[in-house]
This record gives C-alpha cells, sequence and structure tokens, in this order.
C-alpha cells in the first residue's frame, strides 16, 4: 500500500493527550494505514511542560499557544485533548483552515456549544469524529453485530451503567472535578453509556432522570468545600424503536473501576457486557434444551472486529490503550476517504441533548422528550 505523512497536532498533554500520541504512533504498524501520523506539535499549558511533553512523547515542536498549533501549516489534522470549555473555540478556529479534528468527549461543556461545534463542522464539510473509546471494544463491536444481524430479535430493553469509585471515599479531598456541572457524572461518567446505548439501541426518545451529589463536602486546602456538581444519577428512557432502557452512572460506588456495563434483552435471546471483562461477551440464545441452557461466554479472538490487528491468538485479550488506536485508525479512514465514520459531532451533540433533558427532567421532576430540547 502507497503510504503518506500526514501532520497531527494534539491539544492537551495529559491523561488523553499521551493515549492520543502513543496511538498516533502506533496505529500505521497496527493497522497499515495509508495515513502514517507524524507527531508534529504538542500544547499545554506552560512552554516547559510542553516541551517537555514533546521529548517524553516524540513530537517535533512544542507550544502553551493552541492558535500557534491550529495555524502551523505542518499540522494537517488536530487532536483535541483538553478540557471541555476550550473545545469550540479550538475546532472552530480549525475549521476555518479546513483541517480534520477529532475531540475528546463530551463535545462541549454543555449544549450550546456542542451545537455550536457541529454547525461549524458541517458548515467547513471537515473531517470531524468525537472520542468515545469504549464502544470500539472488539466484544462492543461484536455486540452491535449480533443487535444488527437480528441474532437476538428485536430489542425490547436496555440496562447501563457506567460507575467508579474514585470519589466513594468521603475524606477523598476536593479537586476541579467536583468543581462546574460540565465536570460532575453527568458531564464526565453518563456520555460514554449513552453514546453505548445510542450504538447498542439508536436514539432516545424521552427521558426521566434523577441526578443527586452523595457527598456535599469534601476536605480542601481551607477546610471544608462545597461539591458543586453531581455524584451519581439514574435515567429511564424510551428509545424511538420503542425499547424500554435504564442507566446508572457513579463516581462513588464502592468497588467499581470500570463499571461500563449492559445487559441487552431481545425477542430472541440477550447479551451482557462488563468493561471490567472487556474481551468477554455474554450471549443467550433462546430455544436452547432446557437441561442445557445458560449464557454462554463468547472470548474474543481473531474472528472478531479489529482483534488480530494486536493478537492472533483469541482469549488473549486487548486492552484501554488499544481502543484508542482504533480510534486512531477511523481518524485516518475518514481523512483519507474524504468521509465521516461514526461518531462524528453531531453524535456527540446527541449524547449532550440526551445529558440536558435529564437535568431539565431532574429539575422539572417530569419526562421530558429529546425533540423539545
Amino acid at each position: 500500500m502507497e503510504t503518506r505523512k500526514l501532520g497531527v497536532g494534539i491539544v492537551g498533554g495529559g491523561y488523553m493527550g499521551k493515549a492520543h500520541s502513543v496511538a498516533m504512533h502506533a496505529v500505521g504498524a497496527v493497522f497499515d494505514t495509508a495515513l502514517r501520523p507524524a507527531l508534529e506539535m504538542v500544547c499545554t499549558t506552560t512552554p516547559e511542560g510542553a516541551a517537555r511533553k514533546a521529548s517524553e512523547l516524540g513530537f517535533s515542536n512544542a507550544t502553551s499557544d493552541w492558535r500557534e498549533l491550529v495555524n502551523n501549516p505542518a499540522v494537517e489534522a488536530i487532536v483535541i485533548a483538553s478540557p471541555q470549555e476550550t473545545h469550540l473555540e479550538i475546532s472552530s478556529a480549525a475549521f476555518e483552515l479546513g483541517k480534520p479534528v477529532f475531540c475528546e468527549k463530551p463535545l462541549g461543556r454543555n449544549l450550546a456549544d456542542s451545537r455550536a461545534m457541529t454547525a461549524a463542522a458541517k458548515a467547513s464539510n471537515c473531517i470531524n469524529m468525537v472520542g468515545f473509546n469504549y464502544i470500539r471494544t472488539p466484544a462492543s463491536q461484536l455486540a452491535r453485530e449480533i443487535i444488527g444481524s437480528g441474532e437476538i430479535g428485536d430489542v425490547t430493553y436496555i440496562r447501563g451503567e457506567h460507575t467508579e469509585d474514585f470519589f466513594a471515599d468521603p475524606e477523598s479531598p476536593a479537586t476541579w472535578r467536583t468543581e462546574g456541572r460540565s465536570n460532575g457524572t453527568m458531564g464526565d461518567l453518563a456520555p460514554h453509556i449513552i453514546n453505548a446505548s445510542q450504538a447498542l439501541g439508536g436514539p432516545m426518545e424521552r427521558v426521566l432522570a434523577e441526578i443527586e451529589t452523595v457527598v456535599k463536602e469534601r476536605p480542601g486546602k481551607a477546610g471544608m468545600q462545597k461539591v458543586t456538581n453531581d455524584d451519581h444519577a439514574q435515567i429511564m428512557c424510551r428509545f424511538t424503536s420503542g425499547a424500554l432502557g435504564a442507566f446508572y452512572v457513579s463516581r462513588t460506588a464502592f468497588g467499581r473501576k470500570m463499571g461500563y456495563a449492559y445487559d441487552i434483552f431481545g425477542t430472541k435471546g440477550s447479551i451482557r457486557f462488563d468493561q471490567e471483562d472487556q474481551n468477554a461477551l455474554w450471549l443467550y440464545e433462546g430455544g436452547q434444551n432446557p437441561s442445557r441452557e445458560g449464557f454462554k461466554k463468547v472470548l474474543t479472538g481473531p474472528h472478531h472486529p479489529d482483534y488480530v490487528n494486536f493478537c492472533l491468538g483469541a482469549g488473549h485479550g486487548t486492552g484501554y490503550q488499544d481502543q484508542i488506536i482504533i480510534e486512531a485508525r477511523d481518524f485516518l479512514k475518514a481523512i483519507e476517504t474524504g468521509t465521516n465514520i461514526w461518531p462524528t459531532f453531531e453524535d456527540g451533540l446527541y449524547v449532550n441533548q440526551v445529558v440536558e433533558a435529564s437535568w431539565q427532567s431532574n429539575e422539572s421532576r417530569s419526562w421530558i422528550n429529546l425533540d423539545q430540547v
């Protein structure tokens, strides 16, 4: 295959900035992509920090000004891995220059930002993608295939959760994560399982939600500090397909480290998945011999989506970083072909719409139709 270099700039050098940098280094070798990323520039908050990240992660140049990165002629595609309040301005500037943008979730800090970002993407006709990595595991891709082929019949109910325990301990100190609505659980964890529900069950029609702060105060530098955002939430929904759904999100769920999980029931069978065991999908097929019936554990392997590029042995498994590499492959393929690949900014906007509808439902104590948000 004939290959060509693609200059990439990444805004953000933290947890996700590093993950995307590693993915861009690896994706060409893993998937033999036609476009081979070259890490041209990284942007962090200080010149010293940016220079350090450039050295650590293999960038040619560094800056503390995202405008310098966006306007750099050598930067042909941009990955935004900075706080969500920066997403609108950075992506809009990139689109004005005709540059493709991959933006980490959530798309915008609120629904208005997400709508503006989606409008800018459409007006520019540039490739755009939003970062929902968990749905790209081989097991969840297999779940989508099973549902799409009708193997479990029509979906009737989806139960999902995204539960973690990084704030389960009431003595855990206050941080930036405990301030501002966009940094709460509805802004942080809920988007992932909402995105999963979109992939597996289609769009929602209406929602009924309750959102709460479990730990009202946490230790701060000057004594106890008020927590100004949410710890957990429950969301009931009706999908446009007619299926029912119920979702729980929490950052105070003791014992859960990556509780991104779902049960899907259909008219012919059902599926279970848990991200803490991300290389297995549990499948129940209706019509079994009653003396032998039960769920079947399907271990992911070379016959399942994207697995073979990482490993030739069934059951050996893929990991978190591999999900980011799959994302990078999709972004590069979209740029190569000039055709957007799911999930786009419009799909990220849908997620923010569900989040906003949930907040409105919590405040009004009533069902909220998405088409009214």
